[in-house]
């Protein structure tokens, strides 16, 4: 099933609002008798935190206010926001 551009930005939006690690491949060549020839490759894992203004965003879309949500309510979207970062953390 091919997502919508709005399913995408969404996708991205949650990724950037529980962090990531992303993965950096620096790679130097020369010149050697007329052939590039790979001389270093360096592979670097950074670690890029949650940014709370995509968080915000996020819970803006979903139209709540904590203030109004019962302690159920509350228990049932803490529980929701745990599994759907664990998901997000098995893609990446």
């Amino acid at each position: 099933m091919k997502k919508t551009r709005k399913q995408l930005a969404r996708d991205a939006l949650l990724l950037r609002a529980t962090g990531y690690d992303a993965t950096e491949t620096v790679e130097e060549y020369a010149d050697k008798d007329g052939e590039m020839v790979l001389l270093k490759r360096r592979v670097a894992t950074k670690n890029v935190p949650p940014d709370v203004s995509a968080a915000k965003i996020i819970m803006e879309e979903q139209d709540f206010s904590v203030s109004d949500m019962t302690d159920e309510q509350l228990e049932k979207e803490r529980a929701r926001l745990i599994k759907e970062l664990k998901k997000t953390d098995k893609k990446t």
